[in-house]
């Protein structure tokens, strides 16, 4: 398949892939009739070019697809080729700028009354666009009186935009009370995530993170910093873990597409410093995306 490019702008670009070609900014898709406007059938990944390199495309690739499939949306594209798409856009890119790598499925119609999506009216677009990553100086949290849903109330293991709402409210409330982010707790007051990104917490040189329970996406940057960490002869622990424990914790640093690996710089009234396992864990992972390319 041949696609044609453009030359980047000196703005902040946008390049969107559907129905075949790419197309400048951001396309007309949805109608007020689409069932993704209607009743929210949409879901996403998140990857990111930066340095002149994209580590686990192919991993976010595949869970695009696995996401679709679990909101009962069809994926008609294979990773493979969401891959390739993806690398061939990039050539339209100037590379001074990260990229967020955003593919997409949505349903266009309903079934039966209107409320499942029609898995036949799925469609595809992929949309790259420059956004930088930010500086790893750190950001405040606090705990959230919101709480994440269970796999029996809502589709967690899919990366669904109708997830979304949820932790956006928690943002906001947190920052009305000052706060950058919040810690977003599990129905029984565990520890899930914040409200952007999966998080971890040191204690005596051990590194704990919330076990994967369902009610969190367990993130591609997460599952890879937690190998290298091991790699590395780090212990890290996989558990329950309470707010209490966050609040005694030596260190607390965050895993995410949009900015990968950052620390946390206060948590309630404490405040904490970026400390040597979060180091650690950037610096690997660093390294391994500018060696996987």
């Amino acid at each position: 398949m041949s696609h044609a490019s453009h030359a980047p702008s000196s703005e902040l670009l946008t390049r969107t892939f559907v129905d075949g070609a790419w197309h400048e900014g951001s396309p007309a898709l949805i109608g007020p009739k689409s069932h993704a406007m209607w009743l929210g059938s949409s879901v996403f990944d998140g990857a990111r070019w930066f340095d002149g390199v994209a580590p686990d495309l192919d991993r976010h690739c595949a869970r695009v697809n696995r996401s679709a499939e679990a909101l009962g949306l069809k994926a008609t594209m294979p990773a493979t080729e969401i891959e390739a798409l993806t690398r061939e856009g990039l050539k339209g890119f100037s590379g001074r700028t990260a990229v967020y790598i955003r593919p997409m499925y949505w349903a266009e119609d309903g079934g039966y009354m209107g409320v499942p999506a029609d898995a036949e009216s799925t469609r595809f677009c992929l949309c790259l666009y420059e956004t930088p990553m930010i500086e790893p100086a750190g950001f405040s949290l606090t705990v959230s009186p919101f709480r994440r849903p269970t796999p029996e109330t809502m589709p967690t293991l899919a990366k669904a935009g109708c997830l979304y709402p949820n932790n956006a409210r928690a943002i906001m409330e947190a920052h009305r009370r000052g706060f950058e982010n919040a810690l977003v707790l599990d129905m029984i007051g565990n520890v899930a995530e914040t409200g952007t990104s999966n998080i971890f917490c040191v204690r005596d040189g051990v590194v704990y993170t919330p076990a994967p329970n369902g009610c969190f996406l367990n993130g591609i940057t997460r599952q890879r910093v937690i190998a290298l960490l091991r790699e590395a002869g780090r212990e890290v622990v996989e558990k329950s873990l309470s707010v209490a424990e966050f609040m005694a914790a030596d260190e607390i640093f965050s895993t995410g597409n949009h900015s990968k690996v950052v620390p946390v710089n206060r948590i309630e009234d404490r405040p904490l410093q970026p400390g040597p396992v979060y180091r650690e864990a950037r610096e690997a992972y660093m390294a391994f995306a500018r060696k996987a390319g």
